[in-house]
Formats: structure tokens, C-alpha cells, sequence
């Protein structure tokens, strides 16, 4: 295969014109990815699919194949390109699609993703073609046709009830209109007919990188990381800011919080970890008589940290895992006490979902796994035996005037080492 990928973006192209740059070649493979909050975006929407469109050539490029891109109507189509005209270039063409497809259910703004076959815009040709697709499936069929272009010689239901009649003929499976076993789709398009079968569910929202840079206070826990997939999923690139409890500690909650974000790399590519060696500032705050303050003080320094290393990395909102009232420090008044500690915005995707409910999303990204690893987290550290729920504002600035908060989020933040789990 090519090792560059070639992108061309043939929207606006006439369909003369388009016909001789795709060609009309018969049961090609390709890849129909469909869009769908970002075809709601009126005057923003073409913006919205440029950004897609390079963040679809990004992910590709990965795996070293040549492709063809375009989009019409809601629909990006990817056709594999291979440089070897062998006669082996059919099966290598079909093992890109199905890696290009597979790569694709990572990709932010895609709705579904249907492994395709692209035939010449004849009737024989496409109802031959899903004759073929319903070979060896077994169970109750139904055909979905739908015609574009209008000078195409049957309509969208006669086409339907042409390619159902052969594949009854031909393997004799049964039609269901309302629940089959398995549907196939025709689409007559400009200049070829595309044929797919149900496909699969894509990750939705929007792309990433549409709302901005985050950073996201990632814990090693189960939370953050799902707070951070879904502010990926809003279209925020997102960079990663652990805590971790060295000295007092070993570097186990690293080694997982690297996992963590090589795993969300996925989602947007280029991820960046910074890590900040906690131990001692969360000593320095209990010897100043901290007390039942003690996690509040120190969640406030974290804030302060990573909006000073915020400015460096571009990033315009902090990111967190908080869910209301799951901890002490994630009460009404604490995150109140929380909020005011930084002028930067935090968002917490997650403040209104229970814990059963983060889990199951974390289990869905494959995070939950490494999550529950053992570690020492930072934040069971210096703990007092009791908790403050209801923090007062007045009594943290008290405690952070002793140390000097902002000089010492300033070095906290300097002193960040940087990872690349990508």
C-alpha cells in the first residue's frame, strides 16, 4: 500500500468531473461514515467538517494506506487505494477498508460507520452486488434503497423489491420489513451505487478539537477518565495533569495514569501527560495546621497548579471527574469553595451521574480496567480524621496566605514532567 494517504475533498466537484477522478470500477471497497450532530450547524457546518475531515486524514495516516475522501449529503465516503495492480490489489484494497473502518469507530462527530462496496451505477450491477452481500447470512432480510440521483432507470422502491426478489431467489431467506435479521442498503449516488450493511454504532458528538484545549486533572481513578472522554466527545482537545504522591509514594499512579491517557489517545491522537510530584506540598500544607481543611487546601493547590501549567499548554478550562455529593470534597459548598480558587472555567461532565453509571461508560471506553488497579493515591495521603463538608472560603485563604499559594503552584507547575503516551 501507499505509505501517504491522499486527501481529496470532492464536495463541489460536477459529477462528470467527479466520475473520472473516483472511476466506475465494480464491488470496490470502501468505507460511509455518517455524520450527525454536525449536519445541524447551519452556517458553522462547513467549518465543522473540515475539522473532521483533517482529524479523519490524521487517523488514517496511522495506518500507512492511501485513501480517497470525499463527502456529499451528511456522508463521507473513504476509498483505499492501492499501488500494486497484482492480482492480490483486490484483497489488500478490501483488508484496508476493513481497517480503515475499524480505525473509524474512534473518530469524534462519526454517527455510524458501514463497511461498504461500490459498484457501477447500473441496476444489474447493484442488485448483483446485493445478491453477493447476502450470501452465507442466515435469517429473516430486508433491502433499504435510496435514490439520489433521479435519472437513475427504477425508483427507490423498485429497486428495493429487485435486489429482495433476488436474494430470495437465489438463497430463499425470508423478508421482514419491521425486525429482519439483517438489512442491506442501497444508495444510488451521482456517479455509483453504494451497498452496506447495518454497520457500527461510531462515538457521535462532535470533533475534536471544535471547542478548544482542556486540561483535565486526571486521578488514576475511574472517573477522570471518563470526564475527560466525554469532553472529547464536545469537540475539547484535551491534555492530562496527574498528581502523583512522589516522594511519600512510589510511581505506581503514574505508570496508571499513563495507561489511562495512551488508552483516551485514541479518541484524539498527540495526547500529552504532565505529572507533578505531589508529596511535599500536601506536607507543607498540613504542617501549617490545615486540619479538617486539609483535602480542600490541597484540591485548591491542584487547581491553582494546573491553571498556571493551563497557560502553557493553551488550554481555557480545567476538566475534572466530580460527581455531586459522591465524596466529602464534592459536596455543594466544597465545589462552590472549589470554583473560586482559579478564574479558569471547570467543567465536570460527570456531576449529576452516579457512580454505577461512570463505571459502565469507563467498562464501554476500556479504562475501568486499569483504573481499578492498585495504587497509592496522592489523595489518601495526610488525611485528617475527619473531613470538612462544608468549607468556608474565608478559612482555606487563611491557610493558603501561610504558604504563599500562588509562588508555590507557579513551581508546582514548572516543575512538571511531560510524558507522551500517544
Amino acid at each position: 500500500m501507499a505509505k501517504t494517504c491522499q486527501n481529496l475533498n470532492m464536495t463541489a466537484l460536477p459529477a462528470a468531473t467527479l466520475a473520472h477522478v473516483t472511476g466506475t470500477h465494480s464491488d470496490q471497497p470502501c468505507v460511509l461514515l455518517k455524520l450527525g450532530e454536525i449536519v445541524l450547524k447551519g452556517g458553522n457546518r462547513q467549518h465543522f467538517e473540515k475539522l473532521l475531515q483533517n482529524n479523519i486524514r490524521m487517523a488514517i495516516a496511522e495506518l500507512g494506506c492511501g485513501v480517497r475522501l470525499w463527502q456529499r449529503d451528511g456522508v463521507i465516503i473513504l476509498t483505499p487505494e492501492t499501488s500494486d495492480p497484482g492480482a492480490d490489489a483486490a484483497s489488500k484494497a478490501a483488508l484496508a477498508a476493513d481497517q480503515i473502518a475499524e480505525r473509524m469507530l474512534t473518530v469524534m462527530g462519526v454517527v455510524r460507520v458501514c463497511r461498504a462496496q461500490r459498484v457501477a451505477k447500473d441496476p444489474d450491477a447493484a442488485i448483483e452486488a446485493a445478491a453477493g452481500m447476502a450470501a452465507g447470512r442466515s435469517g429473516s432480510f430486508a433491502v433499504r434503497a435510496k435514490r439520489r440521483d433521479k435519472r437513475f432507470p427504477l425508483s427507490s422502491a423498485d429497486l428495493a423489491i429487485a435486489a429482495g426478489s433476488a436474494i430470495q431467489r437465489r438463497y430463499g431467506n425470508p423478508v421482514d420489513l419491521r425486525n429482519p435479521d439483517f438489512t442491506i442498503h442501497l444508495e444510488v449516488d451521482q456517479s455509483e451505487v453504494f451497498l452496506y450493511t447495518d454497520g457500527q454504532a461510531g462515538q457521535g458528538g462532535l470533533p475534536v478539537g471544535m471547542s478548544g484545549r482542556g486540561l483535565v486533572l486526571m486521578s488514576g481513578g475511574i472517573d477522570s477518565p471518563v470526564a475527560g472522554y466525554r469532553m472529547m466527545r464536545r469537540g475539547l482537545y484535551c491534555t492530562f495533569l496527574h498528581f502523583s504522591g512522589l516522594p511519600l509514594t512510589g510511581p505506581e499512579s503514574i505508570y496508571k495514569a499513563y495507561g489511562l491517557v495512551r488508552q483516551l489517545d485514541r479518541y484524539q491522537r498527540g495526547s500529552r501527560l504532565f505529572v507533578i510530584a505531589f508529596g511535599r506540598a500536601q506536607q507543607r500544607l498540613a504542617s501549617s495546621g490545615s486540619g479538617r481543611l486539609q483535602v480542600m487546601a490541597q484540591r485548591r493547590l491542584m487547581l491553582k497548579a494546573a491553571e498556571a501549567l493551563a497557560a502553557r499548554v493553551r488550554a481555557t478550562a480545567l476538566v475534572t471527574g466530580d460527581s455531586l455529593g459522591q465524596v466529602a470534597s464534592q459536596t455543594l459548598a466544597n465545589i462552590t469553595a472549589l470554583d473560586e480558587a482559579v478564574k479558569l472555567p471547570i467543567l465536570r461532565p460527570l456531576i449529576g451521574l452516579d457512580k454505577t453509571e461512570i463505571m459502565a461508560e469507563a467498562r464501554r471506553i476500556s479504562t475501568l480496567a486499569l483504573s481499578e488497579l492498585p495504587d497509592q493515591d496522592c489523595c489518601s495521603l495526610l488525611l485528617p480524621r475527619q473531613v470538612e463538608t462544608r468549607a468556608k472560603v474565608a478559612d482555606l485563604h487563611k491557610i493558603e496566605a501561610r504558604l504563599d499559594i500562588d509562588q508555590l503552584a507557579g513551581e508546582l507547575a514548572a516543575a512538571a514532567a511531560e510524558y507522551r503516551p500517544g
